[in-house]
């Protein structure tokens, strides 16, 4: 078995990895070649990572421009701790107010100290409903993935 084959994540370390990790890099193609990355809460439905932006963002005008990002989401310090997962994508914007409203309730239920995915505060769930209007959804459809989980390595390979 190759080393790359050695480290690479199953589907399901995947999912639980992305569950457990709490940002990703999403990169886009500024408007003069340059890589513009930045970062993104985000949450998996159906096994596919989805964020929320500010419609006027920078990122939103790029993938208006060229619906191709690549997103990554890793953790670890030293060599041997480090994992990550890398998705080549085309993003869906989405642009219904009811959609935007109910995928930003989503992401602050998962984001939200003492909420585990539960009922949010009222203040909460009305300042998501003020800000969906001036937000799209982004949906990242995979195209390709590479995966690293360098714990799967024996001991003092490097």
């Amino acid at each position: 078995m190759s080393r790359r084959d050695q480290i690479t994540m199953s589907e399901d370390e995947v999912l639980g990895f992305l569950d457990e990790e709490r940002t990703l890099v999403c990169a886009t193609q500024g408007p003069r070649g340059w890589p513009h990355l930045m970062p993104l809460w985000y949450v998996v439905r159906d096994g596919r990572v989805w964020a929320w932006t500010f419609a006027k963002s920078q990122k939103t005008k790029n993938l208006e421009r060229d619906p191709r990002a690549t997103i990554q989401v890793e953790a670890g310090e030293q060599y041997q701790e480090l994992r990550g997962v890398m998705l080549e994508t085309e993003v869906t914007l989405h642009r219904d107010v009811d959609a935007i409203t109910e995928l930003g309730i989503e992401i602050f239920q998962r984001y939200t100290p003492g909420v585990d995915g539960g009922a949010l505060p009222d203040e909460v769930v009305a300042m998501v409903r003020q800000q969906a209007s001036k937000r799209v959804g982004l949906e990242f459809v995979e195209r390709r993935r590479a995966t690293w989980d360098h714990r799967k390595l024996a001991a003092g390979v490097y």
